[in-house]
């Protein structure tokens, strides 16, 4: 029986729609992904009724035992999968995960050297917006006209400024990113090095992107974006002084009860991740991912750094008369959803953007190949060339739902 269209039929519908969008339209926005039902089966399962507080065989409520279990599998497929000593799965999300490192690892107005949220950053890697930049004395280091990372150039930067933290990774960046050099810059000016893989994390444990372990003192991820889990974050590092000091942070510190059922899907998540299947999903993000940076390339449009080696690709229109939220909006109405985003040299508002920031892991999840993607790299740049012509957009969205009907994920009788 399926209880919620007995019981509430309002937010019935309303899911019932959610589902026809995902299904209808072309999930192309870089962080998101659709999750297996055997997550969403254990994320809705009866640990949702549960208050775990504390962490496996130290809680502070009664009958725990079989959290203790879920939670400790969770912990256990993690470092097996991310080859590192200790793993906090309790963080609600990737921003509390690097709130609690922070927490963990800082004082009040601490230096920390992070990414400019403009150059391909995150708002918690010291933006004045969020609370790292509030909380903590941030400074920046970004990309060069060439759209890439300069090294070199963060070392100047970090001599001055004498962080305390050096943060790398990065959530609209297409080039990989060295830890080994960032390791050489943290030890250069004696700092902590904390990566935020939270992008590239399904790449990472698939072995198509560089790892930050061993370089790097302590590591935060989403568990969805290119990990496919249920939404939520974590922490691992191999030092065991800072683990001890991450759990502390995370609770009592910032963070009540654990979401049990949450954490039950990351264990299910992890799982999937340690599949040997997995190697070819991630080698196909990637490889949908070129073929998007080749075409737009090939059809006059300014791809930041001029490709791309992992998930996303990063369009300019600096040198266009549109801004990014027309192309977001224009795209939207093709059935095609990617989102807005700053780039390099940005000259507009981060409500307006001068770019697109397009992914290819949801629709690489969905079973699309090489061949699926050169068709909606084209139609993603027949959109761009006539942006205000709506006839077009309809019919291209008509065109963009057919090709998704042949690859639906979900049983829509289901979820």
């Amino acid at each position: 029986m399926n209880f919620l269209e007995k019981d509430d039929k309002e937010v019935y519908e309303i899911l019932q729609d959610e589902l026809k969008r995902q299904c209808d339209h072309l999930e192309m926005i870089a962080s998101e992904n659709f999750t297996s039902p055997a997550v969403m089966e254990a994320m809705g399962s009866i640990f949702t009724n549960k208050y775990a507080e504390g962490y496996p065989y130290k809680r502070y409520y009664g009958g725990c035992e079989h959290a203790d279990r879920v939670e400790q599998l969770a912990i256990d497929r993690a470092c097996e999968l991310f080859k590192c000593s200790f793993a906090n799965v309790q963080p609600h999300s990737g921003s509390q995960a690097n709130q609690g490192v922070y927490q963990a690892l800082l004082k009040p107005y601490d230096k920390l050297l992070g990414m400019d949220l403009s150059h391909g950053g995150h708002l918690t890697h010291g933006s004045k917006v969020s609370s790292s930049g509030k909380t903590y004395s941030s400074f920046f280091y970004g990309v060069e006209l060439d759209g890439r990372i300069n090294y070199d150039r963060v070392l100047d930067i970090a001599k001055i400024v004498k962080p305390k933290m050096i943060v790398c990774g990065a959530s609209a960046y297409a080039r990989e990113i060295d830890f080994k050099k960032f390791r050489e810059i943290a030890d250069e000016v004696g700092a902590i090095l904390f990566a935020d893989i939270a992008h590239i994390a399904g790449l990472v444990v698939a072995d198509e992107h560089p790892s930050p372990f061993p370089y790097c003192d302590v590591v935060t991820t989403t568990t969805h974006k290119t990990l496919r889990g249920p939404r939520g974050g974590m922490i691992m590092t191999n030092d065991e002084d800072i683990a001890k000091k991450i759990n502390s942070a995370i609770f009592p510190g910032i963070q009540g009860g654990p979401l049990v059922h949450v954490i039950a899907g990351k264990a299910v998540g992890f799982g999937e991740n340690l599949k040997p299947e997995w190697k070819t999903y991630a080698k196909d993000v990637k490889e949908n991912a070129k073929i998007l940076a080749k075409v737009l390339m090939q059809r006059g449009y300014d791809v930041v750094s001029g490709g791309t080696d992992n998930h996303l690709v990063l369009v300019s229109f600096l040198n266009k008369d549109f801004s990014g939220k027309d192309a977001d909006e224009a795209l939207g109405k093709a059935g095609i959803t990617v989102n807005k985003n700053t780039v390099p040299g940005e000259t507009r508002s981060p409500f307006v953007t001068s770019g697109i920031r397009i992914g290819s892991p949801a629709l690489t999840a969905r079973g699309m190949k090489s061949k699926e993607f050169e068709i909606i790299a084209e139609k993603i740049a027949d959109v761009l060339d006539n942006i205000n012509d709506n006839k077009l957009l309809a019919k291209i969205k008509d065109e963009m739902k057919e090709l998704a009907s042949n690859f639906i994920i979900y049983d829509r009788a289901i979820y």
